[in-house]
C-alpha cells in the first residue's frame, strides 16, 4: 500500500489508542474519530475546508484566549491539542501526506535566515521589499 493519505486508508492500519511518539499512532487514531463521525459525509460538512478553516480559526481563538487570560497550563494544552488535532483532520479532509509535507517544508526552512521584524525573530522568505 501506497503511503495513506484517507480516512480509509489509514483505518487499514491497527491503531494503538496510548502515546507512544508515533507519527502514524495520531493519524490513525484522528482517522478512527473522522470514520466513527462519518466527516466524509457530504450531509455532515466535516471534510469541507471552509467549515474546517472557521473550526480552526475558532479553536485558535480559545487557545489564543488561554495565553492571553493567563489560564492554566493544561487549559492551553488542551487548546492546542485540539488546533492540532484539527490539523491532521485537515490532512485527512484533503488526502495529503502531511509527515511527508511536513519534512519537505522544514528542510526548506531550515535553510533560510532568520530576520528581526517589529515584534521579534521570523524566519521567513519575506524580504520587506513587498
Amino acid at each position: 500500500m501506497a503511503r495513506p493519505v484517507s480516512v480509509d486508508d489509514w483505518m487499514e492500519i491497527e491503531a494503538v489508542n496510548q502515546p507512544d511518539g508515533a507519527w502514524t499512532t495520531m493519524m490513525s487514531r484522528v482517522a478512527a474519530f473522522h470514520h466513527k463521525h462519518d466527516f466524509a459525509n457530504a450531509e455532515n460538512n466535516g471534510h469541507d475546508m471552509g467549515y474546517r478553516v472557521a473550526l480552526t480559526i475558532e479553536e485558535l481563538g480559545e487557545f489564543a484566549a488561554a495565553i492571553t487570560k493567563g489560564k492554566p497550563k493544561e487549559e492551553a494544552a488542551e487548546e492546542l491539542a485540539d488546533l492540532l488535532i484539527l490539523i491532521l483532520g485537515h490532512s485527512l479532509a484533503m488526502e495529503v501526506d502531511l509527515e511527508a509535507e511536513f519534512h519537505k517544508k522544514v528542510d526548506r526552512i531550515m535553510q533560510r535566515k532568520a530576520r528581526r521584524g517589529n515584534l521579534g525573530i521570523r524566519v521567513t522568505e519575506y524580504t520587506g521589499e513587498e
